[in-house]
């Protein structure tokens, strides 16, 4: 993890870290366990955050919630088991978002199967949120076209997005107010490359010189 930049001044950040997915591609071994450099990935990804100044942190817990969350013990974080993460990653989601206190002015949302973010690449989507146009409410890395991770939206989002039907989620909400998403188009690929079959794994390593393996 980088150590670059300097941390959000006028701002007041949350992040949500989605981890409670059932990874049956993975055939059910958690992605967030995955180890890049002995570390693993939902470990980075809170790091990551935390690096970047993020103050409240919540990582969302689901298929095998204890033993991902005994990989986050000493960081200061939060951990919230979804006892319906079943229902999807909206649901996660939405879990995660109602888990956050009221007091911040924005919210990160990340994934913690993506093994390429460093603190600086938050740095530049916070630093693009902060540099929104008037009427902007959502900022989102995309690359060649491509939707990525993580995502940036104001604390009033966040309230539309939970008083709204159970299907609605960050997604839903954009494709709903077009006009109010600034997309952060970037040639940066790492907001755009997650884990999500074993098959990954070599062509991460391959493409980006960035090895991952299971625990022992």
């Amino acid at each position: 993890m980088a150590d670059e930049g300097t941390a959000p001044r006028e701002t007041r950040y949350a992040g949500v870290v989605l981890a409670a997915g059932a990874a049956r591609r993975m055939g059910g071994r958690p992605k967030a366990l995955l180890e890049r450099d002995g570390v693993p990935l939902v470990r980075r990804m809170a790091g990551v955050l935390i690096e970047a100044g993020v103050g409240e942190v919540v990582v969302v817990l689901g298929h095998r919630a204890e033993e991902v969350g005994s990989a986050l013990d000493g960081l200061p974080v939060r951990r919230h088991v979804h006892e319906g993460y079943l229902a999807g990653r909206v649901s996660s989601l939405r879990a995660g978002l109602e888990a956050l206190t009221d007091d911040a002015e924005a919210v990160l949302v990340a994934l913690a199967d993506q093994p390429l973010i460093e603190t600086a690449d938050v740095f530049e989507l916070i630093d693009a949120y902060e540099r929104r146009g008037d009427g902007v409410r959502v900022v989102v890395p995309r690359v060649a076209g491509v939707r990525g991770h993580p995502v940036v939206l104001d604390a009033g989002v966040r309230r539309e997005i939970l008083r709204g039907e159970p299907g609605v989620g960050v997604r839903q909400w954009i494709q709903s107010y077009p006009a109010q998403v600034a997309w952060f188009d970037s040639g940066n690929v790492v907001y755009c490359v997650d884990v999500d079959a074993p098959g990954d794994l070599e062509r991460i390593a391959q493409h980006y010189g960035c090895a991952m393996r299971w625990p022992q």
